[in-house]
């Protein structure tokens, strides 16, 4: 009885226990530590994200010049005639089909199996530099048609700035997720979480950065070439 009333009076209350608490690094609400963390990046990624798309859209609501049509700018010549959005449409379903690598690799890591868990984790990741080389290619073909941060020979000089700006800073991430992914997979592979007790959270947490980058997308893809 007189170690019950002990332990009980060791545990402060009030804002004095959240404050033991956290000390302690104790779970908040049962979510571990790095997947409440990795919440909070992706939310304050959100507002970046989120800030630049509004942008464009004041940018391009309020210039005076009339702006690119996006099927012409985005469009590839194939045997002669010209395909609007051939690349994008391309780039947007190889990132999309990432997002099920990523989503069955998640699921193999719970199950524990930890060769198709790094298989789908390569997978992933080999989608993912597909992707970040096919918007290498779009750059490249932007700028030998003479598209500048600073002039646009097909219309406002500022789709330029607009367009480098915001697929680049979404192509950092996703040149960093595949960095991610790979030290990852090499991780799994190498038995690295199976000698810390069999976790594989740390699967998860990869995928929700991914499926981020994945999201992020779609709302490039809806403001930027199809509006």
């Amino acid at each position: 009885m007189s170690e019950a009333v002990m332990d009980t009076a060791a545990e402060p209350e009030g804002k004095d226990g959240v404050v033991h608490d956290f000390a302690r690094d104790k779970q908040v609400f049962g979510v571990p530590w790095g997947k409440a963390m990795m919440w909070i990046f992706l939310l304050s990624d959100t507002f970046i994200f989120s800030c630049f798309l509004v942008s464009y859209m004041s940018v391009r609501i309020t210039t005076v010049d009339p702006w690119p049509n996006p099927s012409e700018v985005f469009g590839l010549t194939m045997f002669g005639q010209s395909v609007p959005l051939l690349l994008i449409a391309i780039m947007t379903f190889v990132l999309i089909t990432s997002s099920g690598t990523m989503a069955l690799a998640v699921n193999m890591g719970y199950r524990k199996d930890l060769k198709k868990t790094f298989w789908l984790m390569v997978a992933t990741a080999l989608l993912g530099a597909t992707f970040v080389g096919m918007q290498a290619f779009e750059w490249t073909k932007l700028i030998s048609e003479g598209v500048r941060p600073w002039e646009n020979p097909f219309g406002a000089a500022q789709f330029g700035s607009s367009f480098f700006m915001i697929t680049g800073f979404h192509g950092m991430h996703v040149t960093a997720g595949v960095i991610y992914l790979l030290v990852i997979a090499n991780r799994v592979r190498n038995g690295f979480y199976e000698k810390r007790g069999g976790n594989y959270e740390i699967v998860e947490i990869t995928g929700l950065y991914w499926h981020f980058v994945d999201l992020v997308w779609v709302f490039i893809f809806a403001f930027f070439y199809l509006w």
